[in-house]
């Protein structure tokens, strides 16, 4: 072993008005091939054009793809650029990664830790499969988990979206085992010393390593996102400068990263043909397979594109036939899911059946109204109010409340409602409202600005259904990210991607020569890079290193002084780290999206709340759980007024409010109705007296 030290913590012409669908591409010719001369005077498109030349292979694939010479070599070169740009975008969030937490230098267990809240939860599945003896016994682990609801037996490909998970896991496997039969090393690992009178600890890096491996991957998918962007910004504008600008503008715009984009950004198309709804379907699947909110994001894309059809934009039938393709993907999702209820009973399922049944009686309706703003806002109406109805009559029918919690909080951020439930998102700043230093970043980078422009001259010079939806979506997704900031990490992509199109020659062509279009968009550009290069210098400048002591020290408590049957309950985020890293059964976890765990969730942290310790006590012994880890800070901190907890079960709890919370007087001491078995600066493991049997 090499021994390491660490470093120090350091914290043409216009466009005519009257075009279709079929809008220029710079990978399609104008044109059929017959009447189109195939790239006259260079001898490269020749050698490319004739079957016995250079690159016979090449002319197979041209010919296959019905391209030109030119438009072949332009989408060679945008492909090659595209996976320079998806390198380059890894290798940049990889060193971010490795900046702020020196990865590679951290034990096993410190890998873990780092892996918090619901990603800690989702890589115990992995972890679970790869130690398994086959990957058919740890898969048929995951699909029978006695860890995570105790007592509950759960299918947790049913109730979480593991499928990325198990994909990884399999390679995981298939990846050691080649190696190892070769011989070849996966990993090399050292002893690391940590100073400050810490005990040293190995550390490995390399694909062998799990952890390593499995943020190898997250990566090398945003790597992927990066190149999708690239190919659709030159699909989109028309222009390889389209391109080259949404990556520009993803680079300096916020770091914000998501694993699914890559598949919604496939779903995007002019003409919908047969294999167009393929490919539609299929990136529908993979999409919705990997993110439980996937429906939500979804549904704005299908209300984009009723939209669409009301504005006069897209056909019935043309509508239709993306509908049922969406119906169909649903479907398929519904029983790889093995029947998540929540699928069906969505918002999502209901306005997929809610939009259909209004295009399928359009002629009954078509002569009482005439096309106009009142005919398009009553449309409008009629598709809310009836999938809002058609939702809850087959939640009803299906006895499901998982999604409950949605329309809670839709509730509240117009109303004054709140909940227990919906305060327990709204505290936290990633579901509140959009914070004003967003909006004011987008200007700075002049990504706000552009998208106004680009929306202004669709809407004011453009018939084009394409650009006409884009629009449509940036403004869903404005909406979705003002409700709630998380849901900005649609918003910086799509307009990054509508940025693109101030190179459209289609758009602003208008503008005069060529030449005169690439002068304003490299002075665009220019603008842009003085406040993105500040921002990636910013990013560039983190350099810190991960380090949590005092779980590391409950961890090692709990595996050393407790049986492997012992549960556990607590706040989600340690409950996911104890699952992982000690491998003890839990009763409630990160995974908010379920009524009961929802509501065992509540009345875990009724610790927490102002009730006497008798009532909790009996609420854990009737869950039947062995130790509660107490944590002080979720006992004073709080986001704003309001949100600590005590204070958000004071709107639960109103009789009891004005008492001194539990969390607070157990702290000091937590005796007779509990023992305090462990404690250090942040975590008080109490032990939770055995119930009878007449209490279970």
């Amino acid at each position: 072993m090499v021994v390491k030290t660490r470093k120090q913590n350091v914290k043409d012409q216009p466009p005519q008005p009257n075009v279709d669908d079929r809008d220029r591409s710079p990978f399609v010719s104008p044109g059929t091939g017959k009447s189109r001369r195939a790239g006259k005077g260079t001898p490269f498109n020749s050698l490319l054009h004739n079957k016995n030349g250079l690159f016979p292979g090449f002319s197979f694939i041209r010919s296959k793809l019905g391209l030109t010479p030119s438009a072949f070599v332009k989408l060679g070169i945008t492909l090659v650029l595209a996976a320079l740009a998806g390198y380059l975008h890894w290798y940049h969030l990889s060193r971010l990664f490795e900046n702020d937490r020196h990865f590679s230098h951290l034990s096993g267990l410190e890998k873990e830790m780092a892996f918090r809240t619901e990603m800690g939860l989702y890589y115990s599945y992995f972890k679970t499969i790869i130690e398994a003896p086959t990957f058919l016994n740890g898969l048929y682990l995951v699909m029978n988990d006695r860890l995570t609801e105790y007592p509950l037996v759960i299918n947790t490909l049913k109730r979480f979206n593991l499928y990325p998970e198990v994909v990884l896991a399999s390679w995981y496997r298939i990846y050691t085992d080649i190696m190892e039969f070769f011989g070849l090393p996966t990993k090399m690992c050292w002893s690391i010393n940590r100073g400050e009178g810490m005990a040293a600890v190995d550390g490995c890096e390399g694909m062998g390593d799990p952890a390593y491996f499995y943020v190898t991957f997250v990566f090398l998918l945003n790597g992927l996102m990066m190149s999708l962007f690239f190919i659709y910004g030159t699909y989109l504008s028309g222009s390889l400068n389209g391109s080259v600008s949404v990556g520009l503008c993803r680079w300096m715009s916020l770091p914000l990263a998501s694993c699914p984009f890559p598949h919604l950004s496939l779903q995007r198309t002019r003409n919908p043909s047969k294999k167009a709804m393929w490919a539609l379907a299929i990136s529908n699947l993979c999409f919705m397979l990997p993110w439980q909110f996937a429906q939500f994001v979804l549904l704005t894309q299908v209300a984009s594109l009723f939209a669409s059809y009301i504005l006069g934009y897209i056909s019935p039938t043309k509508m239709q036939s993306l509908l049922v393709t969406h119906m169909i993907t649903l479907a398929v999702c519904f029983v790889l899911m093995f029947g998540n209820s929540m699928l069906l009973t969505s918002f999502y399922a209901s306005s997929l059946v809610s939009i259909w049944g209004m295009i399928a009686l359009r002629d009954k309706f078509a002569g009482a109204f005439k096309p106009g703003l009142i005919t398009w806002v009553m449309q409008g109406l009629v598709c809310v109010v009836s999938t809002v109805i058609l939702k809850f009559m087959l939640s009803a029918v299906f006895g499901a409340s998982d999604d409950a919690h949605i329309s809670s909080l839709i509730k509240s951020k117009f109303t004054s409602y709140k909940d227990f439930d919906t305060m327990m998102y709204t505290c936290a700043a990633e579901f509140d409202f959009m914070e004003i230093e967003t909006p004011l970043r987008y200007i700075k980078t002049l990504l706000l600005p552009i998208n106004m422009l680009v929306v202004a001259v669709i809407a004011g010079r453009v018939k084009t259904s394409f650009l006409v939806y884009h629009s449509l979506q940036l403004i869903a997704f404005v909406v979705l990210a003002m409700l709630i900031m998380r849901l900005k990490l649609f918003l910086t992509p799509h307009m990054c991607i509508m940025a693109s199109l101030i190179c459209s020659k289609q758009l602003f062509g208008w503008i005069g020569e060529k030449f005169k279009l690439h002068v304003m968009v490299f002075g665009i550009l220019s603008i842009m890079a003085m406040q993105g290069a500040a921002n990636l210098q910013a990013q560039w400048g983190i350099m810190g290193e991960f380090s949590n002591l005092p779980q590391e020290q409950l961890l090692d408590w709990i595996r050393d002084n407790t049986p492997p049957n012992s549960v556990f309950a607590g706040a989600m985020p340690t409950m996911a780290s104890v699952k992982l890293s000690a491998g003890r059964p839990i009763v409630n976890h990160p995974h908010y999206e379920d009524a009961g765990l929802r509501e065992r969730t509540k009345l875990v942290y009724a610790m927490y709340s102002r009730k006497s310790a008798e009532v909790v006590k009996r609420n854990l012994m009737q869950m039947e759980v062995d130790y509660f880890v107490l944590e002080d800070s979720w006992c004073t901190r709080r986001s704003r007024p309001g949100c600590s907890m005590p204070e958000i079960w004071d709107v639960e709890d109103p009789q009891n409010a004005g008492k001194v919370p539990l969390c607070t007087l157990m702290s000091r001491d937590s005796r007779p109705h509990f023992a305090t078995v462990f404690h250090n600066n942040v975590y008080k493991v109490l032990k939770v007296p055995k119930a009878s049997k007449e209490l279970r």
